[in-house]
């Protein structure tokens, strides 16, 4: 068993992990914003035991010191041991951005930077320090179309690029925050040579089933929002356009960070978390085959157009190899985590119509 802070205890991907670690025999501290999170989170284990899971309250990342007094073991008792492995998860995902700076760049750079900063202070029990990165990090506008992503690929947008009004919203302004967060935590790792490793996962678009402590459909994580939308015929008249390159479940990129902090050879290397390409078409396809009696609100003919492949399928090709070999990880077919997804938004909204 390994004592473990999470960062971002009520995100998306988070949850998952808290999950798969606990079921692994780890015990966990999660860090949350506020204590009414913090309340969710606990609720959601009642039959795991106080020492196994706890909360503390880090209401802003972005600020300097924001994980220092998370990262540290007052009592280094047995119910308090002190952590041996962070994962940092926390950063924001989401295109709403009025301040590019305020919304991606600062939580996510900062927050990145921050966690190693006070681990390598105030944590020396510390081995290993895993960081959620993305896709985004990875996406090169450059590359040759058909050509295979992966782990050797680098955004290259830079500090300077930042400040240009193309990278300051949208997809372009978090596909920039991911990218300059992951650059700057190597070259943090180079400068300041800590006492832990650094292991990094760079997860494409996170589908798969949502917590059953959502309260609303409206609360859905990003990545699942298109889901929603299809099941409750918001797309019916035109099926969006697709716009990411490859998804994975959320479960197995859960597996993946917990194989992280679990195996000394994932030191030192970051991993490309995909189970392969998609368009929105497909997604459509599988909740109709799933669900016959959704089919009347999801799109058809001429409405699904811009949700297809371009002429000639997918832009590019993957190579996921690395996590397979070395993480171990066996890639839920798209079929499957659609239709999870499914059942689990579709829970929650019947709760509400109850």
């Amino acid at each position: 068993m390994v004592h473990i802070l999470v960062t971002g205890g009520s995100g998306f991907l988070a949850n998952a992990l808290i999950s798969t670690l606990l079921s692994r025999g780890h015990s966990i501290v999660t860090t949350v914003r506020t204590a009414e999170k913090a309340r969710s989170v606990l609720a959601q284990y009642p039959h795991i035991a106080p020492n196994q899971l706890k909360c503390k309250i880090v209401p802003d990342m972005a600020v300097a010191d924001a994980f220092d007094d998370a990262v540290r073991s007052p009592n280094d008792s047995e119910s308090d041991p002190p952590f041996s492995a962070v994962v940092h998860t926390a950063s924001p995902f989401h295109y709403s951005i009025t301040n590019a700076k305020k919304d991606m760049f600062d939580p996510a750079v900062n927050g990145t930077v921050g966690i190693l900063r006070s681990v390598h202070q105030y944590a020396p029990s510390v081995k290993r320090v895993v960081i959620t990165s993305s896709f985004a990090a990875m996406f090169n506008p450059a590359k040759p179309a058909k050509s295979k992503y992966s782990e050797a690929d680098w955004n290259p947008v830079t500090w300077d690029d930042a400040e240009s009004p193309e990278n300051a919203h949208g997809q372009s302004g978090y596909r920039t925050s991911k990218a300059l967060a992951e650059k700057e935590a190597w070259a943090f790792m180079e400068k300041e040579k800590p006492g832990f490793t650094l292991t990094v996962l760079n997860p494409s678009l996170i589908f798969g089933p949502v917590s059953e402590s959502l309260t609303s459909l409206d609360d859905v994580n990003t990545s699942n929002e298109r889901m929603r939308d299809f099941i409750i015929g918001a797309s019916k008249e035109k099926c969006p356009p697709t716009a990411s390159q490859f998804w994975v479940d959320v479960r197995d990129a859960a597996l993946a960070h917990a194989v992280a902090v679990e195996k000394d050879e994932t030191a030192g290397k970051r991993y490309f978390l995909t189970a392969g390409s998609f368009c929105n078409v497909e997604i459509v396809e599988a909740i109709g085959k799933e669900f016959p009696e959704l089919r009347d609100g999801l799109p058809t003919g001429e409405a699904l157009k811009d949700g297809q492949y371009p002429a000639g399928g997918p832009k590019y090709g993957f190579d996921n190899s690395a996590s397979v070999k070395e993480l171990g990880i066996n890639y839920r077919s798209l079929q499957e985590s659609v239709a999870d997804t499914v059942r689990s938004l579709r829970a929650i909204q019947e709760r509400n119509t109850v």
